[in-house]
C-alpha cells in the first residue's frame, strides 16, 4: 500500500505557515502532520501532492518519496494533509476500507478527508496528482462515508489545540517504555550531580544531550523529551509535555512548558505553549505564549507577545485568504509567524498577530495585528522588503547553521514575492 498525503483547496486557511511549506509538513509536537499520518498507517511507499508554489521544496525535503507522481499499478490511500491522526475511530474506519480491497471515499461536509483506491492510476480519471489542489471531485465515482470526528486542520491556531496532547502522543510513538528512574544512570547523555528530575521516568533524553548544572525538569504533567545532542542549560525550567529537539539549547535561567521544537533552535526567557520549526531562535528574555514561529525566524532581546486580551474574551485574528479578521474560538492566542521573519529588541505583539513570511520588524509599540510577507518596517509604517535583499539574509542566516539556501528555496521567494505584491500594496497605504 502507497500513502499519498495530499493538499487540498482549504490549504490557504493556514497562512502564513503554509506559504513555505506543504500542510503536511506542520509541526504538531515531537512530529509533523507527515510523520504522526506515516507512523499511523506503516505503508509501503510514500506517495506527496503539494501546491506548484512548494513542490520545489517538497522534492528537496523528501527525498524517500515521489511527488506529484501517481504510480502504475499502486494501491493508494489518499489522506488530507491537514488530518491529524489521532482519533482510533477514525483511523479504524480508513484501515478498514483498506483490508476491504474496494474503492471508498471520506468526506467531512464536502471536504475530502481520504480515499482509499486500489489500482488508482488505472481507477482515477486523468492524472489527479498533477492537479494543484486534490479535492473530493476526483473521487466522485466511489462510494462515500462521512467521517464527522476527523480532525482537519482549519487555522493556524488550531495546531494549539492539538498541541499538548501530540507532545504526549508523540513521546509514547517515538520513545514506547520508560526511562530508567535516574537520569544519572543514562550513560548515553550527559546530567549534572545538581540536575533536579521529578517523574523522571518520563524524561526521555537522546543520545548526546547535555543537562547543565541547576536545571529543572519536572515531568509531572506530562512527558519531556530531550533531543539528540539537545543542551538544558543551568538553571533551566523544563515543564512537561515538552519535546525540544535535536542540538537545541535551551538557555541560562530559561522557563519552558507545554512547548515542541524543531532542529537547532534556541529557547530562552519564558515560553509557554510554542510550537517553533527548526532553526528558529527566541534566546532571550521575553515572554512567547501560545505562538507558532516557523523556521528561520530570529525574535530580538526583550520581545514580548500578548496571549491574552484585558477584557478575557475571544482573541480574533487576520486570515489573509479571506482579508479579515476571524474568530479563533480561543481565550489564549499570541503569534503567528511564517518562515524567514525576524524583529528587533524590545518588539511588542498584539493578542492573535499574525506575521508574513520573510518580514524585518522594527521594536518600540506595539506592531499591526497582520504584516504581510516581505514587509519592513515598524509601528510607523512599513516599505516592501527588498526580494535580493530578503535573499541575501536568508543565504546568510542558513549557512551559519551548515544549511544551504538551495535554488528551490530561492524560486519559493521569488514566486511569493510576486504574488503577494498586492496584498503588500493594499497593507502598506
Amino acid at each position: 500500500m502507497y500513502l499519498c498525503l495530499f493538499e487540498d483547496d482549504h490549504v490557504v486557511s493556514l497562512r502564513p505557515l503554509v506559504e513555505t511549506r506543504a500542510a503536511y509538513d506542520l509541526r504538531l509536537g515531537l512530529r509533523t502532520v507527515l510523520e504522526t499520518t506515516r507512523d499511523a498507517f506503516e505503508p509501503d511507499g510514500l506517495l506527496l501532492h503539494a501546491r506548484p508554489l512548494v513542490t520545489g521544496v517538497t522534492r528537496r525535503d523528501h527525498d524517500d518519496a515521489l511527488v506529484n507522481t501517481l504510480p502504475e499499478g499502486a494501491d493508494v490511500l489518499f489522506v488530507n494533509g491537514r488530518f491529524v491522526a489521532e482519533d482510533r475511530d477514525v483511523l479504524g474506519q480508513l484501515e478498514q476500507a483498506c483490508e476491504s480491497g474496494k474503492g471508498r471515499a471520506f468526506v467531512q461536509d464536502d471536504v475530502l478527508v481520504a480515499a482509499w483506491c486500489p489500482d488508482a492510476a488505472a481507477r482515477l480519471p486523468g492524472d489527479p496528482l498533477s492537479q494543484p489542489v486534490l479535492t473530493a471531485d476526483a473521487f466522485a465515482d466511489l462510494p462515500t462515508t462521512s467521517l464527522d470526528d476527523a480532525l482537519l486542520l482549519r487555522r493556524p491556531w488550531h495546531l494549539l489545540d492539538t498541541l499538548r496532547p501530540s507532545l504526549t502522543r508523540d513521546v509514547e510513538a517515538r520513545v514506547g517504555e520508560r526511562a530508567s528512574t535516574s537520569l544519572r544512570a543514562r550513560p548515553h547523555a550527559a546530567v549534572h550531580d545538581s540536575v533536579t528530575a521529578v517523574n523522571s521516568e518520563q524524561i526521555y533524553l537522546g543520545s548526546g544531550a547535555t543537562i547543565r548544572p541547576g536545571a529543572l525538569l519536572n515531568a509531572e504533567d506530562g512527558p519531556i523529551y530531550v533531543g539528540v545532542d539537545a543542551t538544558i542549560h543551568e538553571r533551566a525550567v523544563v515543564r512537561g509535555p515538552c519535546c525540544v529537539g535535536p542540538e537545541t539549547q535551551v538557555q541560562i535561567g530559561a522557563d519552558v512548558e507545554g512547548t515542541a521544537t524543531g532542529t537547532w533552535c534556541k529557547v530562552g526567557g519564558e515560553v509557554h505553549d510554542c510550537i517553533l520549526h527548526s532553526f528558529s531562535n527566541k534566546s532571550h528574555a521575553g515572554f512567547l505564549g501560545h505562538a507558532y514561529l516557523g523556521s528561520w525566524c530570529n525574535l530580538g532581546a526583550d520581545t514580548n507577545n500578548s496571549n491574552l486580551k484585558n477584557d478575557y474574551g475571544e482573541v480574533s485574528a487576520y486570515a489573509p485568504d479571506e482579508g479579515r479578521f476571524v474568530g479563533t474560538g480561543r481565550q489564549f492566542a499570541g503569534l503567528f509567524m511564517g518562515d524567514h521573519s525576524k524583529c528587533g529588541i524590545n518588539t511588542m505583539f498584539n493578542t492573535g498577530t499574525v506575521i508574513g513570511t520573510n518580514c524585518n520588524l522594527l521594536g518600540g509599540d506595539f506592531l499591526p495585528r497582520y504584516v504581510p510577507p516581505f514587509s519592513w518596517g515598524g509601528a510607523s509604517g512599513f516599505a516592501e522588503y527588498r526580494l535580493d535583499k530578503a535573499c541575501e539574509v536568508a543565504e546568510r542566516v542558513m549557512a551559519r547553521r551548515d544549511t544551504a539556501f538551495t535554488e528551490a528555496g530561492e524560486a519559493l521567494l521569488r514566486s511569493l514575492f510576486e504574488r503577494t505584491q498586492p496584498e503588500r500594496a493594499a497593507h502598506h497605504e
